[in-house]
């Protein structure tokens, strides 16, 4: 392979690094910009991949709207309810208190990977010096060079090749498809119990089929998943409650495990890094793909802005500048945003007398201080600007 150089090479083909290059092609076209995919050429080879139910905040909506990159396939959230199990104080979230037209959005993984794929196609045909190459898992990428490198291959945690800052929860999330008898469409429920979140969440299948998202310890969670149906839907029961009536199904059973690893820094020389390359998050209140689309969009207005300069002004120097602007940019949200995480992951699977009631009152605090509720749901809708 003869030796190449681009303006910027995004590694990665995954949702963040196909929504970082749709950016960046889109604000300036003639951008020299390669990508480089791990994935398959073949879009029906990702139709039977991944089709775990994905939490997408409405800004995240907001922004891939911008390139047309909005799966049609989804279920909105209208109303959030979250509560601790067995335990005093709960909170519900509703569209109305913050007039919008959602919460969230339930999207499958697998739908918003293909959707962006379409959507980067498109761009693509008004982008005269975009090269899309798709690249062996260990393919030597020694003779491709750019200006600025994004790394944009993050993976799952313990599935990563780098660990920095952060810590092992223990736990394990399972996940599936249940089917419930009392629906209460575009409802999710966030329930908090002594081994960690449970989830229940709208799907695409209509509102008497939802999603599942189960965190408990590895060994439990194992344990759970080697149930026959009829035990797993009771243990589901006992767990949850009866708030959506009886569990009749359970399909789809797949287990996740569970960490916090961040890096300190997300830029060096001419790298940057975004999305789960850079912060790989718990799912709790689903924020971490949410993260990884900001990120993507900032680093795209960045690099669009300094690459339209004229060329002698894109010095090395200017390049590492403008990377740190970016870094500088992107603290608040991320510490808000791994902090929020981090301390909800913790703080909810403490059993001691004290942070029980604490948690119990925080959670009544939040219903009855609307300012409160409102700032929080702002911050995982938008994050922190």
């Amino acid at each position: 392979m003869k030796s190449e150089t681009y303006d910027i090479v995004i590694q990665g083909g995954g949702p963040v690094g196909l929504a970082c290059a749709a950016w960046c092609l889109q604000k300036f076209p003639e951008v020299s910009l390669t990508l480089l995919d791990r994935n398959p050429i073949n879009d029906a080879d990702l139709v039977a991949g991944d089709s775990r139910g994905t939490a997408l905040s409405h800004g995240s909506k907001l922004l891939l709207d911008t390139i047309h990159a909005w799966p049609s396939d989804c279920a909105d959230i209208h109303s959030v309810h979250v509560s601790q199990a067995g335990r005093f104080g709960r909170a519900l979230m509703k569209r109305e208190e913050l007039d919008q037209d959602a919460l969230g959005h339930i999207v499958r993984y697998r739908d918003i990977h293909l959707t962006l794929r379409l959507a980067l196609r498109a761009i693509q045909a008004h982008s005269p010096n975009f090269v899309w190459q798709q690249i062996e898992a260990n393919q030597d990428l020694g003779d491709i060079h750019g200006r600025v490198v994004v790394h944009a291959e993050g993976g799952l945690f313990k599935t990563q090749d780098w660990v920095e800052s952060g810590r092992d929860y223990q736990q394990s999330a399972l996940v599936g498809l249940v089917e419930v008898e009392k629906a209460i469409p575009h409802q999710a429920w966030e329930r908090f119990t002594p081994e960690g979140p449970l989830a229940i969440l709208p799907s695409h299948f209509g509102p008497h089929t939802l999603n599942l998202v189960w965190c408990a310890s590895p060994d439990a969670s194992q344990a759970r998943l080697a149930l026959g149906d009829a035990d797993f839907l009771r243990s589901l029961q006992t767990a949850f409650g009866s708030r959506v009536g009886q569990f009749l199904k359970i399909r789809d059973r797949r287990l996740y495990e569970l960490g916090l690893n961040y890096r300190k820094e997300i830029t060096s020389g001419n790298e940057v890094w975004i999305g789960n390359a850079a912060q790989a998050l718990h799912p709790v209140a689903g924020q971490g793909l949410n993260l990884g689309f900001r990120d993507a969009y900032l680093l795209a207005e960045k690099l669009s802005m300094l690459f339209s300069l004229a060329d002698a002004q894109k010095t090395p120097a200017a390049i590492e500048e403008s990377l740190h602007e970016y870094a500088q940019s992107r603290k608040v949200d991320r510490m808000a945003t791994i902090g929020l995480t981090d301390f909800m992951a913790r703080i909810f699977t403490s059993d001691l007398v004290p942070i029980v009631l604490a948690r119990g009152l925080a959670l009544s605090a939040l219903q009855w201080l609307p300012p409160v509720k409102t700032a929080l749901a702002r911050q995982m809708m938008f994050g922190r600007r």
